[in-house]
């Protein structure tokens, strides 16, 4: 749009037309159109016949629009609204007659209380400019309200500054990873307690809910809801704090932008999650909880994270990698037996390591028996000294003593018999394992020249040289050749 065009559409304080075109009656800011133009955009040192490239014009008007034009409120409303991926908002103010692009950056739009949508009439303070690459005249918005809202939208924007500089939206807890128990503040007559208590019995039933009932909008709701936070954070059961409440107009919100509820919430030692209101609506109260959530029912699926569902897949996840981890194991074990099992003992090996094992066992059991048998004749002979001198004249006593003793001796005879008996069996088991044992019943087995035992007929070739070892002595053989299991029978 042509420059000076655009600061006559949109009303400026500074007018650029001259004295004749201004429109405005008794205007006092206009002036003379050529000295004007001449007196920024060109210096002594450049004459009227020096051409500028379009570059430097569009810089000089740009650098003369910021230094004329100060940061203003305008009205309007907003129309071919584009939110980029970058964050940024480009969108148009206009009214009916006329109209001017206007840009929001990210910077600024994150902190709106609200989210503009198209058609809304909103109140924007902002800085006229020119976008030199395309010759584009636009505003900058620095803030922007929605119109007609008045002294209610001020107080909100000054609550929030107030509380911003104190502190508290800073320091935000973490929610629990697992909930058990949490803490709900709503209002029993509102569809947010339904929607709430609907999306937690579908993705975690076993979250356990207490309810704080409280006003939601009112006169005396900020102070109900203030007392509702605080007697929650006495109950030791819960988890986290849920706040919620349905959409409606910032009259019905006000409540959730008093600054006694802020200060509940920022004092609350559970984690807090607030669900006030639609997607599009934000209260002071969510700027101060830990999480913000669109509506209660995203505040349900947030505190619910993950479902019943998902941890049902992640138990199947970490069951089928400990099954993994199973097999893994299960089969290095194997190996490491199949190993093992290479290393084993041959039967004359395996026999003297028996008879060795036995002949300790025995000397140690016979070690046993004499120092359990000298200190039971150490303990008898003390009982016996004690006892005479106790009762020196009791011959009754003495008896007594004697068949103890006599008991004693019985016992250490029982004892040692049993204890032989087993020895006994033991030796017999061992001469039954014996190989040589096995031999003289008509067996034998079979090894190669370098004395490695032969398991299997297949191990051997034509020609091999063997030794097949008899219970009284062993033949050299040499294999003529190998009949399969199933062609011998």
């Amino acid at each position: 749009m042509p420059v000076f065009a655009a600061f006559l559409r949109t009303g400026h304080r500074l007018c650029l037309a001259d004295s004749d075109l201004c429109g405005i009656k008794n205007c006092k800011n206009h002036r003379p159109h050529k000295s004007f133009i001449m007196s920024h955009l060109f210096n002594s040192e450049i004459a009227m016949s020096t051409s500028l490239t379009i570059t430097e014009f569009n810089t000089r008007v740009a650098q003369l629009i910021e230094r004329q034009i100060p940061l203003l409120w305008v009205k309007g409303e907003i129309s071919n609204l584009t939110r980029a991926a970058s964050g940024h908002w480009y969108f148009s103010l206009k009214d009916d007659k006329a109209q001017v692009r206007a840009v929001m950056f990210r910077q600024k739009n994150t902190l709106l209380g609200f989210a503009p949508r198209e058609g809304d009439a909103v109140e924007a303070q902002v800085l006229a400019g020119l976008y030199a690459p395309r010759g584009d005249f636009q505003l900058t918005v620095e803030t922007m309200k929605r119109a007609g809202l008045g002294n209610l939208y001020e107080r909100f924007l000054k609550l929030k500054d107030e509380l911003h500089k104190q502190g508290l939206f800073d320091d935000k807890k973490p929610l629990p990873s697992f909930v058990r128990t949490i803490g709900l503040i709503t209002s029993p007559q509102a569809a947010a307690l339904r929607d709430v208590m609907h999306t937690l019995q579908r993705r975690a039933p076993h979250i356990e809910v207490f309810l704080y009932p409280t006003l939601v909008q009112g006169t005396n709701a900020a102070t109900q809801i203030a007392q509702a936070i605080r007697q929650a954070n006495q109950n030791k059961k819960l988890d986290a704090l849920l706040i919620v409440r349905g959409g409606g107009s910032i009259e019905d919100l006000w409540s959730f932008n008093e600054a006694e509820v802020a200060q509940a919430i920022h004092a609350s030692a559970l984690p807090t999650i607030s669900g006030v209101g639609h997607e599009t609506d934000t209260t002071i109260a969510d700027f101060v909880a830990d999480v913000r959530a669109a509506t209660p029912t995203a505040a349900a699926e947030l505190i619910s994270t993950p479902s019943i569902d998902e941890r049902h897949n992640q138990l199947n996840q970490i069951l089928a990698q400990l099954k993994r981890h199973l097999t893994q194991h299960t089969r290095t074990a194997e190996q490491q037996l199949d190993n093992a099992t290479l290393r084993l003992l041959t039967p004359a090996q395996r026999s003297q390591h028996n008879r060795q094992k036995l002949a300790q066992q025995l000397k140690q059991m016979q070690l046993a028996m004499t120092r359990h048998t000298e200190r039971s004749h150490f303990e008898h002979s003390q009982l016996n000294t004690r006892w005479q001198r106790a009762h020196p004249d009791l011959n009754h006593h003495a008896q007594m003593l004697q068949r103890s003793a006599h008991t004693l001796a019985n016992a250490q005879k029982r004892n040692r018999t049993q204890k032989q008996t087993q020895l006994n069996q033991r030796i017999t088991h061992l001469k039954q394992l014996n190989p040589e044992h096995i031999l003289a019943r008509g067996f034998a087995y079979v090894r190669t020249q370098n004395g490695r035992i032969v398991y299997n007929a297949d191990s051997l070739q034509a020609g091999d040289g063997i030794r097949i070892q008899f219970a009284d002595g062993q033949v050299v053989s040499t294999v003529n050749h190998i009949e399969p299991k199933s062609a011998a029978k």
